[in-house]
């Protein structure tokens, strides 16, 4: 309790000019303070807008390695075009020219590259990843998912695959279990052979995988399939070395393999 005197000196603390210039500088260096960070705001803003404008953008297009799987085989069969055939596709590697020796497979088929299209235009040569109509100098039987490979650099041809699997599906993996295989463009039933070993992520540790392999699991696996497939593997040449398996019930996709 405060005498009366003190209480009235007390009030006079709390108002006239001076608590009203405090209340100014405050509320000045809460706007400089304000703008201050706003400016650092738009300046940090810049800089990302001029890293992202400029920077170098890695290109990971393997262009020594052709690789070519078709997706549509074009016969019009019309008046004007009763012999025309083309294989549609994407360059998924390298380059191809005209007269380059190519190898379909998994055939094996011998033959040479006559001409090349692209939006309709001849062109003497493509490369990845340019979507394209390639047309050979032999009528060969082709289906979708063959592979057109240059002569000189061939991929794996087989129906034993090594890979490493990330399982991505609620029910355990079991050796045995049947599965569609997608690879690319190409679509082929498989079966798992057998389970190597389960991989630990964090310390690279190879672990028995005999208590089975789970969602979200890396492991080793053998797998077979019903035909061939030309393929690489993943490390030398990844857009030819990845598969992926479907559940044949649920259409689901159950794991993701990069082929050894």
């Amino acid at each position: 309790f405060l005498p009366p005197c003190q209480q009235h000196m007390a009030g006079r603390a709390h108002s006239g000019p001076i608590p009203s210039l405090i209340r100014r500088r405050n509320e000045r260096s809460h706007l400089c303070s304000h703008e201050i960070s706003e400016q650092a705001g738009n300046a940090a803003r810049q800089h990302r807008l001029e890293f992202l404008e400029n920077v170098e953008v890695a290109n990971n297009t393997n262009f020594s390695v052709p690789r070519f799987q078709v997706q549509y085989v074009i016969r019009p069969q019309t008046e004007d075009l009763h012999d025309y055939r083309g294989y549609a596709g994407k360059i998924s590697s390298g380059v191809y020219r005209k007269g380059d020796a190519v190898t379909v497979l998994p055939s094996g088929v011998e033959s040479s590259i006559e001409a090349i299209e692209i939006a309709g235009q001849h062109v003497e040569e493509a490369f990845a990843p340019q979507n394209v109509i390639l047309h050979l100098a032999d009528d060969v039987d082709i289906s979708r998912g063959d592979v057109i490979a240059r002569t000189d650099t061939m991929p794996q041809v087989s129906q034993e695959l090594e890979v490493l699997l990330c399982w991505m599906d609620s029910k355990p993996l079991a050796v045995g279990s049947k599965y569609l295989l997608q690879h690319n463009s190409r679509l082929v039933r498989a079966v798992v052979r057998d389970v190597h070993y389960k991989l630990d992520v964090n310390t690279v540790e190879k672990l028995d995988a005999s208590e089975g392999i789970c969602l979200n699991d890396i492991c080793s696996v053998s797998l077979k399939t019903a035909s061939p497939l030309a393929f690489d593997s993943y490390k030398s040449l990844r857009s030819n070395g990845g598969v992926i398996l479907i559940d044949e019930t649920s259409y689901l996709t159950a794991g993701v393999c990069m082929i050894q």
